[in-house]
């Protein structure tokens, strides 16, 4: 009987250590195909970097028609290499899936081997038990021999709690490679949307390259004839729209408005650098603040509030105002415009609140390279409106209007600005 119950023991654990021991090869090489793909997403980052200071480094230059080509070159293999480094992070999150997926087998043949055995050393401990105290004594030659037998059983006992701790671990492991499996799933799924997004914006700019060249018969002089027409254009739209809004009639009430400096607001990028404040620039003046904020960018809600509208100015006049806005009314009596954005994540009516991704950042509209403008405004004195422009042929606009009176500076509702914070 001993024989049998110590036997048992030594094959359950036993059990623990084969079972490990079964997929260890499997399991490290899948470990290494991750760390490949992980290794092969960092050169990508490398890469990433280096063009993206070269796209920096050519907005900053002469606005040619050379360098509006390069630049829109420059962007395209970004977006090709973020797109390359999606599609690795997919091959890697699938990776992590499918180590998880083994870990939950042999888990499972622990649980089930242990069970089995726990049941055999219960049964024979079971049948221990039966036996009466004067019988076990009466059956031993000696006390000397019943003592080391009490003692065994006492053993046994032991071993039966060990593996029992052992198997509760087990299973709490199982559980948590579960939730694991469930998150990366999830990543998962946001990364192949994400893959979508990138092909989208490889197209865009194929088209925004083929467009430019068909519109300047590649030619200087055309380009810089184009861009004199445009800057005239975004003048004179900016004056007919801020002499429209001049004859809004808007009291602004501040008791209606959250108190200064109380933060109210969240920034609405995860790195913030500020390249325009709100106030006079360039001899006139910015209703609004710029950051800064490269093509593709997560553009997060200030607060909790309603989308009131979205839609893109440049299906009306290209180059002239917004390009693709998001307006938000917020909670706390503020409104909010984003503009100059690549897509747009939300819908008008839909709900949103802090945090939340409403749109990426972009260089649509009346804007001299990738940036975010937001816009806040006592709710009172916004809404979405259409107004005609003499300066786009007629063309009628869909856009946010507000009272000149209900601007307000988004830097006494946003966190503290600090002094690193603000471009020099």
């Amino acid at each position: 009987m001993k024989k049998i119950i110590f036997g048992t023991i030594f094959i359950t654990l036993a059990l623990f250590a084969c079972s490990s021991y079964s997929n260890a090869q499997t399991e490290t090489e899948l470990r290494n195909q991750i760390n490949e793909a992980n290794s092969e997403i960092e050169k990508i980052n490398r890469e990433i970097e280096i063009l993206s200071g070269r796209i920096a480094t050519t907005a900053e230059q002469k606005r040619t028609l050379a360098n509006a080509i390069k630049d829109l070159t420059l962007k395209k293999d970004k977006l090709v290499k973020e797109r390359l480094q999606t599609e690795k992070k997919i091959k890697a999150t699938g990776l992590v899936i499918k180590t998880l997926d083994n870990e939950i087998v042999n888990k499972n043949i622990v649980l089930d081997k242990s069970r089995q055995s726990l049941s055999v050393l219960l049964k024979d401990l079971y049948q221990q038990d039966r036996q009466n105290f004067v019988q076990k004594v009466l059956s031993e030659n000696n006390l000397a021999d019943f003592s080391r037998e009490y003692n065994n059983v006492i053993t046994l006992n032991k071993q039966i709690d060990d593996n029992i701790n052992t198997v509760s671990i087990q299973k709490q492991g199982l559980t948590i490679s579960k939730d694991k499996k469930v998150v990366e799933q999830q990543n998962l799924t946001t990364l192949k949307k994400t893959l979508t997004a990138k092909e989208q914006e490889i197209a865009a700019n194929k088209k925004e390259k083929d467009s430019l060249l068909v519109a300047t018969k590649n030619k200087e002089s055309e380009y810089q004839k184009m861009l004199a027409e445009q800057e005239k254009r975004k003048e004179a739209f900016e004056k007919s729209i801020e002499d429209y809004e001049a004859q809004i009639k808007f009291i602004l009430n501040p008791n209606l408005l959250p108190k200064e400096g109380s933060g109210v607001l969240s920034w609405p990028l995860s790195s913030v650098l500020i390249t325009s404040p709100y106030g006079s620039r360039w001899g006139k003046f910015h209703y609004g603040l710029d950051f800064r904020a490269k093509v593709g960018t997560n553009v997060y809600a200030m607060a909790s509030g309603t989308v009131m509208g979205t839609g893109d100015t440049d299906i009306a006049c290209r180059g002239a105002s917004f390009g693709k806005w998001v307006f938000i009314k917020y909670n706390n009596g503020l409104s909010s415009t984003y503009g100059h954005l690549s897509q747009i994540k939300v819908s008008e009516g839909d709900k949103v609140k802090a945090g939340d991704i409403v749109a990426l950042s972009g260089n649509t509209g009346s804007s001299t390279g990738p940036h975010l403008h937001v816009a806040v405004y006592a709710s009172g004195g916004v809404k979405v409106d259409t107004v005609p422009s003499k300066s786009c042929n007629g063309k009628i606009f869909t856009q946010p209007i507000a009272a000149l009176s209900s601007y307000l500076n988004p830097s006494l509702y946003l966190p503290k600005t600090l002094a690193s914070m603000i471009k020099k």
